[in-house]
């Protein structure tokens, strides 16, 4: 069957990794392979021990913003939110911290990893946005080049040493204490009330659609087991192979940018196929 013939019969929630916004000039860890790029991310643990690991962090951030606010929807996320308002999908559960599928119009989306939008205080909780923080990071570094750093996938960027050590960084208005943005860090717990909305979407669901995500971290990976066990369908589009491919139904092997337009076509009513790039010589959607 195509991906829109199970659509058509079934409510469905969508799964949406990093790869969901490349298309947007935000890079992904993980090629088509799967495996780590060369720069390894910051690990919660690394963040919390050390004053130099946050500056580091903040001064890559600072520059690594930017990117990530200008950002723009792509035509993946577009047919991701016709889909919702086709009233074909009944909810988006996204590993993504851009919050590109609310700028496209999805208005059901649980953040899984939080949101680089926001920031938190660790000592007394208060939040601030990240561009109310940009404006005093600005204030306490003049001078300093906002544009030019490469970025990585969370909004993080490359900067030589010297640069980071003379990078400013202030503290909660409240209380002084230590910023960090409001997004799951490679080695914390995503939330357990989070991930439980999260199955309960899933629960209701009777196909779970992945979309751009490898599912190598089990954050993600959870719900593939978790659509197993409920006996919910699985499909999966992505560009290489991922975690879950032994246990889904559907798996198409293309850009989402090519795929998911056509499946909003499809279904709503209009031509639009498109052939499994896997080798299996099929059409898919």
């Amino acid at each position: 069957m195509t991906l829109a013939g199970w659509m058509r019969d079934r409510t469905t929630v969508v799964l949406s990794g990093a790869g969901m916004s490349t298309e947007s000039g935000i890079p992904d860890y993980r090629g088509p392979q799967g495996s780590l790029r060369v720069r390894r991310p910051i690990t919660y643990r690394e963040f919390v021990q050390s004053a130099e690991n946050r500056r580091r962090y903040w001064a890559r951030s600072a520059g690594g913003w930017e990117r990530v606010r200008g950002a723009r929807p792509n035509a993946g996320h577009l047919a991701v939110a016709r889909l919702e308002s086709l009233g074909r999908i009944a909810g988006v559960i996204t590993q993504n911290v851009d919050r590109l599928h609310q700028a496209a119009g999805n208005r059901r989306v649980i953040e899984l990893h939080g949101a680089l939008a926001d920031v938190r205080c660790l000592d007394c909780g208060r939040t601030e946005p990240r561009d109310l923080l940009q404006e005093r990071l600005r204030a306490s570094n003049p001078g300093w080049s906002f544009e030019d750093a490469e970025v990585a996938p969370d909004g993080d960027a490359e900067l030589p040493a010297e640069a980071v050590a003379a990078f400013n960084v202030p503290g909660c208005l409240a209380c002084g204490g230590t910023l960090k943005p409001d997004v799951v860090f490679f080695g914390e717990n995503v939330p357990a009330a989070r991930v439980d909305a999260a199955m309960q979407m899933l629960g209701k669901a009777g196909l779970l659609l992945v979309t751009g995500s490898s599912l190598a971290v089990y954050s993600g990976y959870r719900f593939a087991q978790g659509a197993a066990a409920r006996a919910i369908p699985l499909a999966i589009v992505n560009l290489g192979p991922t975690r879950a491919d032994s246990i889904a139904q559907l798996r198409i092997d293309a850009r989402l940018g090519e795929v998911l337009p056509r499946l909003a076509d499809a279904i709503a009513g209009k031509a639009g196929l498109v052939r499994d790039s896997g080798g299996a010589g099929r059409d898919v959607v």
